[in-house]
């Protein structure tokens, strides 16, 4: 199975990051830009005996280990 995972940060969390990148598109001419939030996307190979059990390590590789539950929010798509 194909994971696409997005991680983000949770709103209220300052972006400096997307900042800097809104800054620049908007010095680039992209006057309509108004917020930019950047964050991480990631592609996963997995083996489960069903989807129920690969949503269940996913969730669980996001919590231990790919996001930063405190700061970042995530969420993940599935395909078989």
């Amino acid at each position: 199975m194909k994971a696409r995972v997005y991680i983000t940060l949770k709103r209220g969390v300052l972006d400096p990051q997307g900042k800097t990148v809104g800054k620049a598109l908007n010095g680039m001419g992209y006057d309509g830009v108004s917020e930019v939030r950047v964050g991480k996307f990631m592609e996963i190979e997995l083996s489960a005996p069903s989807r129920e059990e690969a949503e269940v390590q996913l969730r669980d590789m996001c919590e231990k280990l790919l996001a930063n539950t405190v700061i970042e929010d995530f969420r993940f798509e599935l395909d078989s």
